[in-house]
């Protein structure tokens, strides 16, 4: 090699360098993304994806960000701004323990007891102190015992008439409705819908897996167990096939040998029922007896019966903040929660509170901040049904709007880390999805949608944080 060539190879590393430096986040996301859609795990999906800048909105990368593609739970971040802006970020829901009939002066009612729902999806929740079954158990027995009820000559009524009795949204599928992710809303939910079964799996082929136990007792529910036993390693496959309002559940699918967990959460068919039952079984322990089984409204509607009318409340609960619910509304995923928020905003417009009317509600908001309403095929306020349809650039521009608000720190606070970027995740079968924000090292603001539908195999996560790793 001539001293003339070594002098210039310096210079020469110096300017690869300074070339691959000066590549811009668009170059950079355009390489990743074609490496994506190149990968053979995408090779018959849709994949989509936007980036903005946080500061402006402009778009600094884009592809098939104006297609319509199914979201999963990244529908979220639609339906928390939506709550936010809609509802306001203090907004609380209120439930009301009253009695109807009269109160005789030895204590006995001759009347019912009657839990009037405001559909806050909390109550009998774990996940907050003011929540807990216990605790809202203890409240409720402390204002019975504070008017002097001694006996109960009439029924605990769980009252969920407030909202409409179809509890399961529209484009939900038969394979979700029963297990706790699939728990529909309720005017009167409770213990966010769902309970636990414990199981265990053995070699005995006349009985391969058996039901240890419901939590709580469910006496009231038939479990018809047809579980196999799975090898070792292979987990949890099993689903439970319960209908709303249904007595019978069936159990399907497979629990794996040697499995750690302990078992499988389901749907709660008739959450009103449970509070009303729940709250008579404390009360019959204690020794206030009641004369009739517990009711709901929509179980005396059934038989063209009401509610009758309350003559005296006697305590009324406030859920935590709407800040508190979104935030583990997108850090856990509830779907539950999303069904309340989207029917909540039907009700407080004054419609009837089913899910096709607060997603209307949902679509004239952001049609006033000039989003196309076509652009957001939305069925429903969680994003698990894959029906749902909205574009990347819709979402993004959600996302950029929800900066300017006053709840913007508790709608960001909501959302978990991924990637180490603060994104919201969203999957059902075949599709992921990510959506949120990111501050890169040198101060520069992004905000990102990235969804594939349609994918082949496993891990396909990894590959598109690959894509938004360009941004780092």
């Amino acid at each position: 090699m001539n001293n003339m060539f070594k002098k210039y190879i310096p210079a020469l590393l110096l300017f690869c360098h300074s070339f691959a430096f000066a590549q811009s986040p668009a170059q950079k996301l355009e390489r990743a993304y074609n490496n994506l859609i190149g990968d053979e795990q995408a090779k018959y999906a849709t994949t989509a994806l936007v980036v903005l800048d946080a500061a402006t909105g402009k778009v600094i990368f884009g592809r098939n960000e104006n297609l319509g593609v199914s979201t999963a739970s990244t529908l979220k971040t639609i339906t928390s701004a939506t709550a936010f802006s809609i509802l306001g970020k203090d907004f609380r829901y209120q439930t009301t323990l009253a009695y109807s009939g009269t109160l005789s002066p030895e204590g006995t009612l001759n009347g019912d007891l009657i839990i009037i729902g405001g559909g806050d999806p909390t109550l009998g929740s774990w996940r907050y102190e003011q929540t807990k079954e216990g605790y809202v158990l203890n409240e409720w027995v402390k204002a019975i015992k504070a008017a002097g009820i001694k006996k109960i000559e009439g029924r605990i009524i769980g009252d969920d008439s407030i909202w409409s009795t179809q509890s399961t949204p529209e484009g939900w599928i038969w394979q979700d409705i029963g297990n706790y992710y699939g728990a529909g809303p309720s005017g009167l939910t409770w213990r966010e819908n769902q309970f636990d079964l414990h199981l265990k799996a053995t070699n005995n082929s006349r009985n391969p897996v058996t039901v240890l136990k419901a939590v709580p007792a469910m006496p009231y529910l038939k479990i018809v167990n047809e579980l196999k036993a799975g090898a070792e390693g292979t987990g949890d496959r099993a689903y439970a096939y319960l209908p709303p309002l249904s007595d019978i559940a069936y159990l399907r699918g497979s629990w794996a040998l040697g499995i750690s967990k302990s078992g499988i959460s389901l749907a709660l068919p008739d959450p009103a029922f449970d509070a009303a039952y729940r709250l008579q079984d404390t009360l019959t322990r204690i020794g206030v007896a009641t004369t009739t089984a517990a009711t709901t409204a929509r179980r005396l509607a059934a038989e063209q019966k009401t509610v009758p009318a309350a003559t005296r409340q006697l305590i009324t609960l406030s859920s935590p903040t709407l800040s508190q619910i979104i935030y583990w509304f997108n850090k856990k995923s509830i779907n539950l929660y999303g069904e309340h928020l989207i029917r909540t905003l039907a009700w407080k417009a004054g419609k009837e509170a089913t899910t096709k009317n607060g997603v209307q509600v949902e679509l004239n908001y952001w049609a006033g901040k000039g989003l196309d309403k076509n652009a957001l095929n939305i069925i429903d306020g969680s994003g698990l049904s894959p029906a749902t349809r909205v574009t990347p650039m819709a979402m993004a521009t959600v996302l950029f709007q929800a900066q300017k608000e006053n709840w913007f720190k508790d709608y960001t606070n909501s959302f978990p880390e991924n990637n180490g970027m603060t994104l919201k995740s969203g999957t059902i079968n075949d599709v992921s999805a990510y959506a949120g924000y990111y501050t890169a090292s040198n101060g520069q603001k992004y905000i990102m949608v990235i969804d594939i539908n349609n994918y082949s195999g496993t891990g396909i996560s990894r590959k598109l944080f690959a894509v938004l790793d360009a941004l780092k």
